[in-house]
């Protein structure tokens, strides 16, 4: 596997896991960025080198930019963004989702490896990801965050929402 692929599958729809890996990054954010699916279906769309630094002057006050940068990390480390971006004619994005420039062969090899790497480990095929359990309202903003970048493992253990 040391060339990128040549046949593209087209654009690759998020699933409800992936929105909601973009809604924990949205939620810390002042204005929601077109670069993140809104809902399931919406494509997936590479980042631009450097869109972390323009991510960061949109975080809220109260918000930290550790937390920011996991939520990120937990986004653009999933599978469908790595499969996105191994597509022969993906696109980087901005902000505001618009195109700006191809994904050089070498980010298309990285990330086609590394997709068929979380492809062969889950055991899975190219089939839709499930969705995490909803989660109760008694949580905070902060666990809530956690619990979602937590993705497939599910809600804390009941021990984390006792009070001490």
């Amino acid at each position: 596997m040391d060339k990128p692929w040549k046949i593209s599958r087209g654009p690759i729809a998020a699933t409800e896991l992936d929105v909601e890996k973009a809604n924990a990054i949205n939620v810390l954010l002042m204005r929601p960025v077109g670069v993140l699916p809104a809902k399931a279906g919406d494509p997936v769309l590479p980042f631009a080198v450097g869109l972390f630094n323009e991510l960061r002057p949109l975080l809220k006050p109260d918000a930290g930019v550790t937390t920011l940068r996991r939520a990120t990390a937990a986004y653009v480390h999933c599978r469908r963004y790595y499969f996105a971006s191994a597509q022969p004619d993906s696109m980087r994005h901005s902000l505001d989702g618009e195109p700006v420039e191809p994904l050089s062969s070498e980010d298309r090899l990285v990330a086609q490896k590394r997709f068929l790497s979380l492809k062969q480990t889950t055991g899975k095929t190219d089939a839709p990801e499930q969705t995490a359990p909803v989660l109760a309202p008694l949580l905070s903003k902060s666990e809530q965050i956690r619990a979602a970048l937590l993705g497939k493992k599910g809600t804390p253990p009941a021990s984390h929402l006792e009070p001490k």
